[in-house]
C-alpha cells in the first residue's frame, strides 16, 4: 500500500487524520482488502478501493519449495522485477527475507542478484508490501533485509518500513539488515539508529584481495575500515554484528583461511553464520567436512559461529539465488 498516496487521498476527502493509521493497522494485520475494515464506512472502502491501490506491487509468479519455503515474484509500477521469500521452520519462525532495491549495483561474484540490470531504489511501501503479502498468507515473526538489493545503499526507504514491522508481528529484535559493508549507509546506520534492529556484514573473505575479487565493493571500502565502522556499533549499542560467510570450494573454506578469520574478527562484537553455497554458477560449495573443519577453528579460537539451514533451495529461493528469472 502507498501509503504516502493514501494520506494524501484521505485528507483531499477531509477524514479525520487518525483514519490514514485506522486503515493501515488492519493491512498490518493481514486484510485481504479494504472490504475487511468494518470501522471504515463502505462508502470509503469503495473510494480507496478505486484511489489506492491495495498493494504497490503487483504479484506475478509463486513457487513453493520442498520445504515450505515460498518465492514471490513482483512487479512494481513501472515494471521493475522483485523477489522476496517466506522460510517456514519446524519450531514455528515464520521470517521473511525482502529486497530493498530491484537487482543490485554492487555485482557480487557469487550472487545471482548480482548479475541482473540494477532496475531501482525501492520505496517503503515496496519494501513494506513484500512483508504484507506473505503476512496474508500466515503470520510472520522475522524479517531479514537480504534479498535483492544493498539496504546502506537505500537507506532511508530501509528504516521507514523496519520502523512500521513491529505493526505487522515482527519486532526491532528480529529484524536484520545487511550490508555488503557500503560504508557511508553503515556509518548513518551506526550513528541513527537507537531501535535494536540487528546488523549483519556480509564478509565471505578474510583478507582484501580475495574479498576484493569476490566483491568488487572491496576495493572501495576496505575490511578495516567497515569493520571499525561494525566494532563502532558493538561499542555504542552493545549489540553483535551477525557476519555472513558463504563457503566456496578452494576458495575461501581453507582452515588456515579460518585461522585468519579467527585473528580479525573480536568474538565480542561479531557472531559468523557459516552459509553453504548455493549454486548460481561460477563456484562450486564446500563440502560438509571443508565446513565442519572450519567451524572447528573458529569454535577453539571463541569465536561464536553456527551453520545456516539452507531452505528453498530447489526454488532458486535461497541465499543469493534471488535473480527474478522471468524478469524482461
Amino acid at each position: 500500500m502507498d501509503l504516502e498516496l493514501l494520506e494524501r487521498a484521505l485528507a483531499d476527502r477531509g477524514e479525520p487524520s487518525y483514519r490514514a493509521a485506522q486503515v493501515w493497522q488492519w493491512a498490518a494485520r493481514g486484510a485481504a482488502g479494504y472490504g475487511e475494515m468494518t470501522n471504515v464506512s463502505a462508502a470509503l472502502r469503495e473510494s480507496l478501493a478505486e484511489e489506492v491501490p491495495f498493494s504497490s506491487l503487483e504479484p506475478e509468479a509463486q513457487a513453493e519449495s520442498r520445504d515450505g519455503t515460498v518465492k514471490t515474484l513482483f512487479r512494481t509500477h513501472d515494471g521493475h522485477a522483485v523477489e522476496a521469500v517466506l522460510m517456514r521452520y519446524r519450531d514455528g519462525r515464520r521470517s521473511i527475507c525482502v529486497s530493498s532495491q530491484s537487482g543490485c549495483p554492487l555485482t557480487c561474484t557469487f550472487c545471482a542478484t548480482g548479475a541482473m540490470r540494477f532496475g531501482r531504489n525501492l520505496t517503503a511501501s515496496e519494501i513494506l508490501d513484500q512483508a504484507l503479502h506473505f503476512r496474508r498468507l500466515e503470520p510472520v515473526d522475522h524479517c531479514v533485509f537480504m534479498g535483492m538489493g544493498e539496504p546502506m545503499l537505500n537507506l532511508d526507504p530501509v528504516l521507514e518500513a523496519a520502523r512500521r514491522l513491529p505493526d505487522v508481528g515482527i519486532t526491532h529484535r528480529r529484524t536484520t539488515v545487511s550490508t555488503v559493508g557500503w560504508l557511508p549507509g553503515l556509518t548513518r546506520f551506526v550513528d541513527e539508529v537507537q531501535e535494536p534492529i540487528r546488523l549483519a556484514l556480509s564478509l565471505h573473505a578474510p583478507e582484501d584481495s580475495l574479498r576484493s575479487r569476490l566483491m568488487p565493493v572491496n576495493d572501495r571500502y576496505p575490511l578495516a575500515d567497515v569493520l571499525a565502522e561494525c566494532e563502532r556499533h558493538f561499542r555504542l549499542r552493545r549489540r553483535k554484528v551477525f557476519v555472513e560467510y558463504v563457503m566456496l570450494a578452494g576458495v575461501n573454506d581453507r582452515v588456515e583461511q579460518a585461522c585468519q578469520l579467527a585473528e580479525l574478527l573480536d568474538g565480542r562484537a561479531f557472531k559468523v553464520n557459516l552459509i553453504p553455497y548455493n549454486p548460481t554458477g561460477q563456484f562450486d560449495g564446500s563440502s560438509r567436512r571443508a565446513i565442519d573443519a572450519f567451524k572447528s577453528v573458529l569454535d577453539r579460537a571463541g569465536l561464536p559461529a553456527t551453520v545456516r539451514l539452507t531452505r528453498g533451495r530447489d526454488i532458486d529461493a535461497a541465499c543469493g539465488q534471488l535473480a527474478a528469472s522471468r524478469a524482461a
